[in-house]
């Protein structure tokens, strides 16, 4: 399959850059998928290799491609702009945790039993979503903020973290 190709501006949902794709352009890329969408994506033509995201469904077809501060800064763009998209499904994607995670974030889950029996619970590309974001922050000041929201939505209590609003654990 090709890539899709459309201009859209980037828009903010709380504190989320995204650009929205319509249902019928998702239609295009999987017909009826419904759930998390692995894609390849380049923004203004950036990167030459295409990020790996998961569009997130929006509810109605639609789907949601939240742009991190990296895509961004990549492809010099800011909320506003409006951006060359290029996005493609990503086939090759294969889901599950990548490798164990940090060291900091697995000590910490296991000394908290409700957050370890929410992980074990949660599916295996939303472990893979947690993992990833975890083993890219640089500092401790970044693992300790994004440990504690971790923790606090993985022991069942309702908080937003990593985009999405979670609620009993999931």
């Amino acid at each position: 399959m090709s890539a899709l190709r459309f201009t859209a501006k980037m828009e903010i949902r709380g504190i989320n850059p995204y650009v929205l794709v319509s249902a019928a352009r998702a239609r295009k890329l999987q017909p009826d998928w419904r759930k998390p969408m692995p894609v390849l994506v380049r923004i203004d033509g950036q990167p030459r290799e295409a990020w790996r995201i998961n569009m997130m469904p929006a509810g109605d077809g639609s789907f949601y491609l939240y742009l991190s501060e990296v895509v961004r800064k990549a492809s010099g763009t800011v909320v506003g702009d409006r951006v060359a998209v290029e996005v493609e499904f990503d086939a090759d994607y294969q889901g599950g945790p990548a490798g164990a995670g940090p060291a900091w974030f697995l000590k910490a889950l296991k000394a908290s039993p409700a957050a370890k029996a929410h992980w074990q619970a949660l599916p295996p590309s939303r472990q893979k979503e947690v993992l990833r974001n975890m083993a890219k922050l640089k500092t401790d000041a970044a693992q300790q903020r994004n440990l504690e929201k971790a923790l606090h939505v993985l022991s069942g209590k309702p908080g937003r973290f990593l985009a999405r609003e979670w609620r009993d654990g999931r």
